[in-house]
């Protein structure tokens, strides 16, 4: 992985060699390193190149008439073409032979670039058919259907791999400036030339361009990057594991505070007993191998405090329904008597719009609110013995200065 930042994205971190690599100058890069079931590891990662705009410029701009921005939207589009490959390149001469005719093409390296310039060509390009009939190439399986629920729903492959996907050129949508790439054969997957020939093995690259596609990179992506590699069934299979182990609760013989604390060892134990981890996931632990790549180091961002803000002054209907259901027009009965409880006609009862809004009355034994929990302030004691506030994110960002409005905190 380092061989690959170094020489193929050509990352300086000392931003001094501005030689670009296979994608442009990299200014920044993030990866997450993920084993699957079997053990094979795989890297998922972000790259940021220099003089990239983000998804609602290029829509801008993809969208103009101007002629600067028309040239821009041409040169995007031959970058693309340029960089991402989805097609099986042709066989330049069946009499050239090469190592991956006879094994396979993952496992032998490829051609060398000390050979004769005239059959250099022809080789690399049969050693690069060879890598992507066997890597990129996609034939349907039960897993490509697997969450299909039937007819009438259409038969489509969860990878978004099939014949039909053809597209001679790439282009924008004049509607909604989504980039819409070229795909020469919709049974590869996308790759490219040069990455692939290197690293020799199952690739994917994607453009994060504009539109909605642009959003479900970025959703898949974070939702890589965030997850958890315990899964939580099995979680809860090893806590109902270190329960039965812990046995019954008898008050005479235990303390509420030293079950607790059993409890929590035993589902320690269990869950380091149980997971199963391959032996490339074992050797990479002992040798102390990196488990994620970035060109960056990042301060902890405690975002529980921001959420639960943000739920507290506007709710959001899908993840808290029970508010709105309560406080719908049709649930709702007003007093026409509240004017001579408030004393005064004109203002509406506070007390009564707070008990909508909150969405249970003060009595309800419904789910609590996520964001009623009173703020919370922590103190601690500086060197002299006094007692002093500790630093608070959510109060720093509401209370931030206007010097601060287009910090990276905020971008």
């Amino acid at each position: 992985m380092k061989a690959f930042i170094s020489t193929l994205l050509g990352y300086d971190p000392e931003r001094k060699d501005l030689d670009s690599g296979i994608l442009g100058v990299v200014k920044a890069y993030y990866g997450c390193v993920e084993a699957q079931g079997r053990g094979t590891f795989h890297c998922h990662m972000l790259v940021w190149v220099e003089g990239g705009l983000n998804p609602n410029e290029i829509k801008k701009r993809a969208l103009s008439n101007h002629e600067s921005d028309v040239e821009f939207g041409k040169r995007l589009l031959a970058f693309l073409d340029d960089t991402i490959s989805n097609s099986i390149p042709e066989d330049p001469d069946p009499r050239v032979t090469v190592p991956s005719d006879n094994h396979h093409p993952c496992s032998v390296r490829g051609m060398p670039l000390e050979s004769d310039v005239d059959s250099l060509s022809a080789e690399r390009q049969k050693d690069l058919r060879n890598i992507v009939l066997q890597c990129q190439s996609h034939s349907h399986s039960k897993t490509c259907f697997k969450y299909w629920r039937g007819p009438p729903e259409p038969k489509t492959c969860r990878f978004d791999l099939h014949e039909d996907n053809f597209r001679a050129i790439s282009s924008f949508d004049p509607e909604t400036g989504e980039i819409h790439l070229r795909c020469l054969n919709g049974l590869v997957n996308n790759f490219n030339t040069t990455m692939i020939e290197a690293l020799r093995n199952n690739m994917d690259i994607k453009f994060i361009g504009s539109g909605a596609s642009a959003k479900g990179i970025l959703y898949y992506i974070t939702d890589y990057i965030t997850k958890s590699q315990l899964k939580t069934h099995i979680a809860f299979a090893m806590l109902e594991l270190a329960v039965k182990k812990l046995g019954e609760y008898n008050p005479l013989e235990d303390e509420i505070t030293t079950r607790a604390k059993r409890m929590l060892q035993k589902y320690a134990y269990a869950m380091i007993s149980q997971q199963e981890l391959s032996a490339q996931q074992v050797a990479s632990y002992l040798l102390d191998f990196e488990d994620h790549f970035t060109s960056h180091s990042y301060r902890n961002f405690y975002w529980t405090s921001f959420e639960n803000f943000i739920n507290k002054e506007d709710p959001s209907p899908e993840c808290y329904p029970s508010k709105f259901s309560a406080s719908s027009p049709e649930n709702t009965e007003i007093d026409d008597d509240s004017e001579s409880e408030s004393g005064d006609g004109d203002e509406p009862d506070l007390v009564f719009l707070n008990d909508l809004l909150d969405g249970q009355p003060e009595d309800s034994d419904g789910t609590a609110d996520m964001g009623d929990a009173e703020e919370e302030i922590r103190v601690s004691f500086d060197g002299s013995g006094k007692l002093v506030p500790m630093g608070n994110q959510l109060a720093d960002y509401q209370q931030r200065g206007k010097e601060l409005n287009h910090s990276l905190q905020v971008i």
